[in-house]
């Protein structure tokens, strides 16, 4: 799989070059999983003067893009963002310290899980969360 481009995966999705956008999305990919909130905390000293707005509405428009995906899991009052992979992946979530990791496909291809029954309706996506306990909790005895 070739490396993209932050800079041509925002011409691709027809949105125009920033120096904050390229920044969220340089933050993203250190730290897939962020709430805006924590974006924010990180850009600051990169991108002086970039407001959580701001942070706020370009994850926005990266996810209406389908350069981000957003992700609500259980538990967590805000949305977390990562850098679409377009590999419906699932995730397992750590219930004591919030941990969360990418899980891959449970089985076959997307939308990987097929419901008994579809009501007429043709699956786009299927969301599946493992709730578990990390090995760091475990052996701490956060359980």
């Amino acid at each position: 799989m070739s490396m993209v481009t932050h800079e041509e995966r925002l011409r691709s999705a027809g949105l125009r070059v920033t120096a904050q956008r390229v920044a969220v999305l340089d933050a993203l990919a250190r730290q897939p999983h962020a709430p805006a909130e924590a974006l924010h905390a990180g850009l600051r000293e990169r991108v002086p003067g970039i407001a959580l707005p701001t942070v706020h509405g370009i994850v926005n428009d990266l996810t209406a893009a389908g350069i981000v995906r957003r992700v609500s899991l259980p538990d967590v009052g805000r949305a977390l963002y990562e850098i679409e992979a377009d590999d419906n992946h699932h995730h397992v979530q750590c219930v004591s310290c919030g941990r969360v990791e990418d899980v891959p496909c449970a089985v076959g291809a997307a939308p990987c899980l097929h419901p008994s029954h579809d009501h007429g309706m043709r699956v786009i996506e299927a969301s599946v969360t493992y709730r578990a306990i990390c090995q760091q909790c475990e052996r701490n005895g956060n359980v």
